[in-house]
């Protein structure tokens, strides 16, 4: 499947496929932001596309990464299971903790989990993008 815009709990969502390219540099990030400029408001994206550099802190990936959605004003929604990760490094397991309680940045297991997210923030008034 390509990398496809749906309405996900009434928001526009771009969500990538897991066998699309890794994202590796700060430009990958940028052409996934460029598609989402199609219509959507946030993007998700396989935590498998990530390349590993993004869930070490120490290389500062992730942070460029993150910035760059937050400058253009999408979300991003990293989709998967990172345990193995966040077993690995307590400052990834505070950096998630504390962008899930914001909303520009979601850690979330699934697609099924972003779903009841969106919903929940649309039911408390407050706008999904």
């Amino acid at each position: 499947m390509p990398d496809d815009i749906q309405e996900r709990a009434g928001t526009p969502v771009l969500v990538c496929d897991p066998a699309g390219p890794p994202i590796t540099t700060e430009q990958d990030a940028l052409d996934l932001i460029g598609a989402a400029f199609l219509g959507a408001t946030a993007v998700a994206v396989p935590a498998s596309r990530f390349d590993p550099s993004f869930f070490s802190l120490g290389t500062r990936f992730a942070g460029e990464v993150m910035q760059k959605f937050v400058n253009y004003r999408l979300r991003l929604v990293v989709v998967g299971d990172i345990s193995a990760h966040l077993a690995a490094s307590s400052a990834l397991r505070a950096l998630v903790q504390e962008s899930n309680r914001g909303g520009h940045v979601w850690f979330v297991p699934d697609l099924d989990a972003l779903d009841h997210r969106l919903r929940d923030q649309t039911e408390q008034g407050r706008h999904p993008g």
